[in-house]
């Protein structure tokens, strides 16, 4: 039974990822200006819009791997 016990950690601890995750990617486009940053592809055709946000994928990438750095370092 030991492993149930871990496993239901690991799913809370996932459901509070997701949590906080979903209330950054709600709130973060009207705080920080993710998505609209210089750099980001938009281009807009007729019927035609294609995005491509090249410029916030790399900050976000940054970011991630810091903050994931600090809490998994050995």
């Amino acid at each position: 039974m030991g492993g149930f016990e871990h496993f239901g950690r690991i799913l809370m601890m996932l459901g509070l990822f997701i949590l906080v995750l979903g209330a950054f990617m709600t709130f973060s486009g009207r705080i920080f200006g993710l998505g609209r940053l210089p750099g980001d592809i938009y281009i807009q055709r007729g019927n035609f819009t294609f995005y491509f946000p090249i410029v916030t994928s790399i900050v976000l990438s940054i970011v991630l791997s810091l903050i994931l750095g600090v809490f998994f370092r050995r």
